[in-house]
C-alpha cells in the first residue's frame, strides 16, 4: 500500500494514513492527493460522506513531514515551506467546509498537521489512547492549519495554554476543548467503519458513541484562565504566582521558542473573534511564511529534530526579551503573498486619501481588489481608477470605505454616496468622527437597503502604510462580514464592538485613555531627570513593572529609549498632537451628551490644547515630553 489509501468504499469515500513508521507524518504528495479527493468527492453522488483514519498503533497523524521542509529552508530556499503550507491550508479550508458529513478516528498521537486533516471534520472521534496536540512553539512554529481557530474557540483561555505549552488532550479533554465530539473504544471501530460502508449514514456514529472520560483541563479551567488572562505574554508571566502548578507552567513555557510562544498568544486573540477557517489560516500564513527567513523554525528543527540536543538558540533568547513590534512583524500582512484561498476580490470605492486613507487604499489595490479612489484634492493611488467624484467612486461598487476628517464632512459623503450605492453593498466609515454622525449615516444606509459600519482604527500612519491596523468596528454582524476580510488586509486586527456606533465609541475611549496615559508618561520622565534618574534606568524600571503602559513600552516619548518612536525622529507625527486633540474633543462632547464624569480626559483634552496652541501643532502628540519638560512645579 502507498502512504496514503484513498478510494471509495461501499457508499463512502475513504483516506486512510499509511506511514506507521514515521506516526503518519503527513508529505507533500498527501496532502496533494487529499486535496484532489476532496474536490472528486464533493459532487459525486456515490459518496455520503468521507472518513478519514489510519494505519498503525501509535499515531493518527503526527503533523507535517518536516525533514524537506527543514532541508531545503536550511539551504536558504524558503519557498518549498511556502509552497507546502499554502496547499496545506487550502485543503485545510476545503475540510472545514466540505458540504458532505466528514468522519475522523484519531488514535493515538494527533498533532499539528494531524488536527488539520481531523479536527475540522463534522464528526470527530477519538477513543483510550488519543492524544491531541498543537506542540508548534516548541519548533519554532506557531499552531497552524486552522488550529488556532479551536484553540481560540476553546472555554476560557485553554487556547491560550494549550497553544503555547503543546499540552495533550485526552480523549475527554478533547472534547471539553472542542477538538473532538465522540468517544467509541477503538476496539468498536472496525464495527463502525462497516456500518458506515455499507449504509452511508453519519447517525452510525451518534448511535455507538459512549459517554468521554472525564476532562482533567475541566478540573484546572479556574487555574489556566486566572494565569493565562493576560494580553501578552509578559502579562501572562506577571501574573503568575508561586504556586507549583504556575512554576510548571512558566518552566513549559521557558522551553519554547519565545517569539512562536509570544506570536501565538496574538494569534489566537485576533482569531477569537472569527467564526469561520478562512480568516484564522490566512492569520497563521503570515507567521509560517517567515517562519523560516525571519524567524526560528530552521533552528527549533535542527535542535528537536535533526541534532536532538535540545538546545535551540533562538533569535530572542527568553521570553522577557520579547518585544509587541516583533510579533508584530511576524503576523503583519504579506502584501501579494497573503494566502489565497478563494477568489474574493472585490470592487472598492476609496474616498479620501490623506496621510491614512492612501496608504490603506494601496494595500487594498495590492491584494489585487478594483479600486477607484476620489480625494478633493486630487490626489491618486497607483494601480487604482481615479474618478472625479465621491459618487463616482459609489457607484456599482461592492464595499465604499470612507476616510474623512470630521461628521460633518461624513455627513456630507454618505448624502452624496448612498444614493450612487447599488442595492446591498456596504458603507464601512473608517474615520474618527462624533457617535452621533456614526448613527446618523447608519440609519440612512440602512433605510437605503445599504450595510454599513463604523471602523475608526489605531495605529497611525506607520500602521496605515504597514498594514498593521486595528479596527474597532461598530454595526450588524452581516456587515461586519463583508467588512472584515478588508480589515485583514488593511490591518492586523479587527473587534466588533456592536451596533452603529460602537467602533467610535471604542475608538474615543481608547484615546482618551491614551492621551491620558502620554501625559502622566511624559509627566515622569520629566521629574525623572529633575530628580537625576538616568532616562534609561526609569524606562528598565517602568516598562516591567507596575507602570507599564502602552505609552511606555511601544511609543516611549524618550528618545533613545525604548523601541524606535517619534521621539526618535525629532517627533514628527505618527500621530499629530492636533489629532489627539480632535479625539479627546470627541470623548468629552460624547461624555457630556451620555452625562458621564470623565475629569482626567477633560484634563488631558486641556493640556493638549494648551500644547498645541503653544507650537505643539504639527508635531507627535508624545512631544508633549519637551513640552513639559520646559514647565515648573505649579501648585
Amino acid at each position: 500500500m502507498a502512504e496514503i489509501d484513498i478510494r471509495i468504499e461501499g457508499k463512502i469515500g475513504r483516506v486512510t494514513l499509511n506511514r506507521p513508521d514515521a506516526l503518519n507524518a503527513l508529505t507533500y504528495d498527501m496532502v496533494l492527493k487529499i486535496d484532489d479527493a476532496l474536490d472528486a468527492w464533493a459532487n459525486d453522488d456515490r459518496v455520503a460522506l468521507i472518513l478519514i483514519d489510519a494505519v498503525g498503533d501509535k499515531a493518527f497523524c503526527a503533523g507535517g513531514d518536516i525533514q524537506q521542509l527543514y532541508d531545503t529552508a536550511s539551504a536558504g530556499d524558503y519557498e518549498y515551506g511556502r509552497k507546502f503550507w499554502r496547499d496545506e491550508y487550502r485543503m485545510n479550508a476545503k475540510l472545514a467546509n466540505f458540504p458532505k458529513p466528514c468522519i475522523a478516528l484519531m488514535h493515538g498521537f494527533t498533532m499539528g498537521g494531524g488536527v488539520g486533516v481531523s479536527c475540522h471534520g463534522s464528526h470527530r472521534v477519538v477513543c483510550e489512547s488519543s492524544q491531541i496536540s498543537m506542540p508548534e512553539c516548541g519548533i519554532g512554529l506557531v499552531p497552524d492549519v486552522g488550529g488556532s481557530l479551536l484553540l481560540a474557540q476553546a472555554p476560557g483561555r485553554l487556547g491560550e495554554y494549550l497553544g503555547t505549552t503543546g499540552a495533550r488532550m485526552k480523549a475527554g479533554d478533547a472534547i471539553y476543548c472542542g477538538f473532538a465530539d465522540y468517544y467509541i473504544p477503538q476496539t468498536d471501530w472496525a464495527e463502525l467503519t462497516a456500518r458506515l460502508v455499507e449504509t452511508g449514514d453519519y447517525t452510525r456514529v451518534d448511535e455507538m458513541a459512549q459517554t468521554p472520560p472525564a476532562s482533567a483541563l475541566e478540573a484546572q479551567q479556574e487555574q489556566i484562565d486566572k494565569a493565562f488572562g493576560g494580553e501578552t505574554i509578559n502579562d501572562i508571566l506577571n501574573g503568575f504566582d508561586d504556586s507549583d502548578w504556575c512554576l510548571a507552567a512558566a518552566k513549559t513555557l521557558g522551553r519554547g521558542c519565545p517569539l512562536s510562544i509570544a506570536a501565538s498568544i496574538a494569534l489566537v486573540h485576533r482569531v477569537r473573534g472569527f467564526t469561520s477557517i478562512e480568516p484564522a489560516l490566512k492569520q497563521e500564513f503570515r507567521f509560517t511564511y517567515r517562519s523560516a527567513s525571519d524567524g526560528d523554525f530552521v533552528e527549533g528543527i535542527r535542535a528537536a529534530i535533526v541534532d536532538k540536543d535540545r538546545n535551540p538558540k533562538w533569535k530572542i533568547p527568553t521570553l522577557r526579551d520579547v518585544r509587541d513590534i516583533d510579533v508584530t512583524k511576524m503576523l503583519m500582512p504579506l502584501g501579494k503573498n497573503d494566502l489565497k484561498l478563494e477568489d474574493t476580490h472585490m470592487k472598492i470605492g476609496f474616498i479620501g486619501l490623506g496621510n491614512m486613507g492612501a496608504p490603506m487604499a494601496r494595500n487594498l489595490v495590492a491584494a489585487g481588489h478594483a479600486v477607484s479612489v476620489f480625494d478633493v484634492a486630487g490626489i491618486s493611488v497607483e494601480g487604482a481608477n481615479t474618478v472625479q467624484t465621491a459618487a463616482d467612486a459609489a457607484t456599482e461598487a461592492d464595499v465604499v470605505i470612507t476616510m474623512l476628517p470630521n461628521g460633518a464632512i461624513l455627513r456630507n459623503v454618505a448624502g452624496e454616496v448612498i444614493p450612487a450605492m447599488k442595492s446591498g453593498a456596504c458603507l464601512v466609515d473608517c474615520s474618527t468622527v462624533d457617535v452621533e454622525s456614526a448613527r446618523t449615516v447608519a440609519e440612512q444606509t440602512r433605510a437605503a437597503g445599504l450595510l454599513s459600519v463604523d471602523a475608526p482604527v489605531s495605529g497611525g500612519i506607520g500602521g496605515a502604510e504597514a498594514g498593521t491596523l486595528t479596527f474597532m468596528a461598530g454595526g450588524s454582524e452581516a456587515a461586519f462580514a463583508v467588512a472584515n476580510p478588508l480589515f485583514d488586509i488593511m490591518g492586523q486586527k479587527a473587534v466588533h464592538c456592536g451596533d452603529a456606533g460602537a467602533g467610535q465609541a471604542a475608538k474615543i475611549c481608547n484615546n482618551m485613555i491614551l492621551g491620558a496615559t502620554m501625559i502622566v508618561t511624559c509627566e515622569a520622565f520629566a521629574l525623572a531627570d529633575k530628580l537625576g534618574l538616568d532616562r534609561q534606568k526609569m524606562f528598565d524600571v517602568a516598562s516591567t513593572s507596575s507602570g507599564y503602559s502602552w505609552s511606555m513600552n511601544a511609543y516611549c516619548p524618550a528618545p533613545g529609549v525604548g523601541p524606535t518612536s517619534p521621539s526618535d525622529n525629532d517627533y514628527k507625527p505618527g500621530f499629530a498632537a492636533e489629532l489627539m486633540l480632535k479625539d479627546l474633543n470627541l470623548a468629552q462632547q460624547a461624555a457630556e451628551a451620555a452625562d458621564a464624569s470623565t475629569p482626567l480626559g477633560q484634563h488631558a483634552r486641556d493640556m493638549y490644547a494648551a500644547f498645541v496652541e503653544d507650537g505643539g501643532l504639527g508635531m507627535d502628540f508624545s512631544a508633549m515630553l519637551p513640552h513639559l519638560s520646559n514647565q515648573k512645579y505649579d501648585a
